[in-house]
């Protein structure tokens, strides 16, 4: 089995450390990540400069570029075979409800999805890595499961609590919650006098009722959600107009 693992925390990671050597274990990886923390890039290709790639001494490739950048460059010019599986994260930080619009994690694996390969996004509900070697685990059983009964490819968004093994409950299919609007954004003022703007924090949970991602990690759960690229409101397709010019 070929996996190309990458994120966008970068090639140094925790994370994606531990999932190289989960993955590794049974599995022929190639890793190619950003290198730098790319988060909040969302799907972004860089289209205005060259870009370049470097090995480290851990065999990792890291691109100075976006998460979507390093899975399209691994796919056309650095895998000589196309792989099986393509894997990113493990993420440090949740991506649930609306935060994979931004995520630059899930972003790694819909680029494969688009070059159709099967793909898998993987986050720990909170940062500082606790329990990241139960998330690894977690992470390649998952992966060995091999999700037959979906048709290929498939894109998944997995969610993993920060819990030793023993304390999961399992794992549910899951539907992404939905949050708040984005806190207002934090102003300040650079040495210099002039204004400068952080982005504010992501909302409070609006929709996460049963069924949703955001539940099932509140009960101890990995959440699994398949996701999908057409952003067609096909609802509304039938109230448009014919006459609308």
């Amino acid at each position: 089995m070929k996996i190309l693992i990458s994120n966008d925390d970068g090639y140094l990671a925790p994370g994606i450390v531990a999932l190289a050597d989960a993955l590794g274990r049974f599995a022929d990886i190639t890793v190619v990540a950003p290198d730098s923390n790319r988060s909040g890039a969302s799907n972004a290709l860089t289209l205005d400069r060259p870009l370049s790639v470097q090995r480290a001494a851990n065999g990792f490739y890291f691109v100075n570029g976006t998460p979507s950048d390093c899975v399209h460059i691994a796919l056309t010019a650095i895998m000589r075979e196309k792989p099986d599986l393509v894997v990113s994260g493990i993420n440090q930080g949740q991506n649930m409800g609306d935060d994979t619009l931004y995520s630059g994690t899930v972003a790694a694996a819909t680029e494969g999805y688009l070059f159709g390969i099967p793909s898998i996004a993987f986050s720990q509900v909170d940062k500082a890595w606790v329990h990241l070697d139960a998330a690894a685990e977690k992470a390649a059983e998952l992966v060995r499961h091999g999700f037959h009964e979906l048709p290929r490819p498939y894109l998944l968004n997995v969610n993993i609590p920060n819990l030793p093994v023993a304390s999961i409950e399992g794992i549910r299919k899951t539907r992404l919650g939905k949050r708040h609007s984005s806190e207002p954004v934090i102003q300040m003022k650079d040495p210099h006098g002039r204004d400068i703007f952080w982005i504010g924090p992501p909302g409070a949970v609006r929709d996460g009722g049963a069924g949703t991602d955001f539940d099932a990690v509140a009960n101890r759960y990995i959440s699994v959600t398949p996701l999908q690229v057409d952003l067609t409101n096909t609802s509304q397709l039938e109230m448009l107009g014919m006459k609308m010019i």
